[in-house]
């Protein structure tokens, strides 16, 4: 029986829409590194039962819903906007670019994307649909958010080995009490978002 995240995303097919991508992003909340964005258009045919909403997954199921979607997709592409542009034009722009750039780097021209959250980015070269929640609604979201956050996540571990005083490979940049401590005693990187508060209260 079709998952209900595919039966979503097919009622958007039944329009036309052939090659439908899914946006969403990681990385927002994050004292340091990039926030990630990835988009990914699956076949019509494509159900695939391990991909769900990112955040319900663990790191290994994560991993393994990767394989899947990597083998499955018709195209999958990712944007990224650094700390310095996180600081120069606020965090929900960042977000919005880094979307942006991931469907502008796709292989394959999507008719419509389906974007997580209630915005949309500016300057897309296709028609765009926002979805609320719609990690946990599309299935081209939920992959795109697999995509996002395992990138993003294996970023931030590299990153860890120039910066080990902070983390990085276990709080993957998030607001912890170890990450503020490390923060204290070290202070700030070049990888940590100036504008955000970086002294924990």
């Amino acid at each position: 029986m079709p998952t209900s995240l595919y039966l979503f995303d097919h009622s958007f097919r039944r329009r036309g829409d052939f090659h439908l991508a899914g946006v969403d992003e990681a990385g927002r909340g994050c004292l340091a590194g990039p926030v990630v964005a990835a988009a990914v258009i699956l076949p019509p045919e494509a159900d695939l039962p391990g991909v769900a909403d990112s955040k319900t997954l663990s790191a290994p199921q994560r991993e393994a819903a990767l394989q899947q979607i990597e083998h499955a997709a018709l195209a999958v592409a990712v944007g990224v906007c650094t700390p310095a542009e996180v600081d120069q034009i606020n965090v929900l722009h960042a977000a919005m670019e880094a979307m942006r750039r991931a469907i502008c780097a796709l292989a394959v021209p999507p008719h419509l994307v389906l974007v997580d959250g209630n915005r949309l980015p500016p300057y897309l070269p296709c028609p765009a649909h926002a979805v609320v929640r719609g990690d946990g609604q599309s299935l081209a979201i939920a992959a795109a958010s697999i995509v996002a956050k395992v990138t993003r996540d294996r970023e931030m571990t590299r990153l860890s080995l120039l910066y080990p005083a902070y983390g990085w490979a276990q709080n993957k940049g998030y607001p912890t009490a170890a990450h503020y401590a490390a923060l204290q005693t070290h202070g700030p990187t070049p990888l940590h978002r100036r504008s955000f508060r970086l002294a924990r209260g």
